[in-house]
């Protein structure tokens, strides 16, 4: 049995409990059913939840964050689910964000990220200080250009938080302990909330890589600092190795926040009925995946390591790919699921672009579309320093969906480069 076929029957027996009754759901899988269904009132994912979630879930939750920070403690009274971590994102949002205020409130967000974020933040009013991450050093986040944007920033708005994507989304970064150290002691001079997006934690690829939580980090540098320094955290389902984007459950874990705002934040995370109960029982069998011992434990750990030895193959031939085609550069991808390359495009596609008063990666994102079926997005999209020129490509679980996608970027690639050489 398939672990996450395991997941989907889970779910299909907190759908229609006759389906327990069956001689064909193994074990395992009726007793996390009937764990599941047992605090749901009436027995039925039909019910109203805490408007917070699940307590045992949120104690899952609480266990599977000491499990992976170490021991670092974890409590569920600090842990709220949503229905996405995006939705608890934009909920904190409003809580640090005074649109009233004649100066606005600041918040710091790399670029590139992702638009919706961006948008997001237009919505409710903030004024947006960009930071750079630095590309030719494999995307890092140096604490000298958020002093520069911090400084600037302070020139038109009153910053507050600063928003970190570890790993890095569209980038596929991923920071060192060195480096959170280093930001977390930054925004502590600074008072400021980091707000630490950490949805793609899972997905980590390559022996010299590791995820340091920010939460784990905190909690190791001396209590000047961390009993201080206010934090909220995010994880989704939609991520990782479940991917299930359309059940949607995250959660956010506050750290260190004042007792009278962690109520007032308790409450604006509560003022909305409860997240979908599908979505919560997806956070815990993410939260909670089979261990040693356990029937789909093998299964479960084969999928794992299947599907990173796949993405970690693809990666490696996009960039021989990339490493093939003119007026491409790349960084390695370290976790995530997609890639950023730089496109340095001859200026007569430039100026083929500004005729049409378009990016230039947009139109050539929209040609490869028209001209190849393959869908990528433009860097312009994300955000990208002045003059420079990306595309955002997913990579594909699967070998033969890669070596498509890979050979038609290649092929309509290599006339556009000749085309306008």
């Amino acid at each position: 049995m398939s672990y996450f076929l395991g997941s989907q029957k889970v779910l299909a027996a907190c759908f229609y409990p006759a389906l327990l009754e069956e001689d064909s759901l193994p074990l395992d899988v009726k007793q996390r059913a009937e764990s599941l269904l047992r605090e749901c009132d009436g027995g039925s994912i039909g019910s109203y939840t805490d408007s917070s979630g699940i307590a045992k879930i949120k104690h899952c939750v609480s266990q599977f964050i000491t499990r992976r920070d170490g021991g670092v403690p974890s409590s569920p009274d600090n842990i709220f689910i949503k229905s996405g971590s995006q939705m608890a994102l934009m909920i904190m949002l409003k809580l640090l964000i005074r649109s009233d205020d004649s100066c606005r409130t600041g918040v710091l967000i790399p670029v590139p990220t992702y638009a919706s974020f961006t948008l997001a933040l237009e919505k409710q009013g903030a004024a947006i200080i960009p930071y750079y991450l630095c590309e030719e050093q494999g995307w890092t986040l140096q604490v000298e250009e958020l002093r520069r944007a911090l400084n600037t920033g302070r020139k038109t708005c009153n910053p507050v938080a600063l928003y970190i994507c570890n790993p890095g989304n569209p980038t596929g970064h991923i920071q060192s302990r060195k480096s959170i150290e280093e930001v977390i002691r930054f925004a502590a001079e600074e008072k400021l909330f980091i707000l630490a997006d950490e949805v793609y934690q899972s997905c980590m690829y390559g022996d010299d890589t590791e995820f340091h939580s920010y939460k784990k980090v905190l909690s190791e540098m001396g209590s000047t600092i961390s009993s201080t320094v206010e934090q909220a955290s995010f994880n989704s389902v939609s991520k990782g190795f479940m991917g299930e984007c359309g059940l949607r459950g995250g959660y956010v874990e506050l750290v260190n926040l004042d007792p009278a705002v962690k109520e007032y934040a308790s409450r604006l995370l509560s003022t909305r009925s409860c997240p979908p109960v599908v979505g919560q029982i997806a956070l815990d069998l993410m939260a909670d995946p089979p261990k040693p011992g356990d029937t789909s434990f093998p299964t479960f750990s084969e999928e794992v390591q299947s599907i990173k030895n796949t993405i970690g193959k693809n990666t490696v031939r996009i960039l021989e790919v990339f490493a093939e085609l003119p007026g491409i550069s790349c960084q390695p991808l370290k976790a995530g699921y997609f890639v950023f390359p730089c496109l340095h495009f001859p200026p007569k596609a430039i100026k083929w672009a500004k005729r049409r008063q378009m990016e230039p990666d947009m139109l050539y994102c929209l040609h490869l579309l028209e001209e190849s079926g393959l869908h990528v997005r433009p860097g312009c999209e994300y955000g990208q320093r002045k003059d420079s020129y990306h595309i955002r490509l997913f990579v594909a679980t699967q070998e033969n969906i890669m070596e498509d996608a890979l050979q038609r970027l290649k092929t309509f690639h290599t006339q556009f480069m000749k085309e306008f050489s």
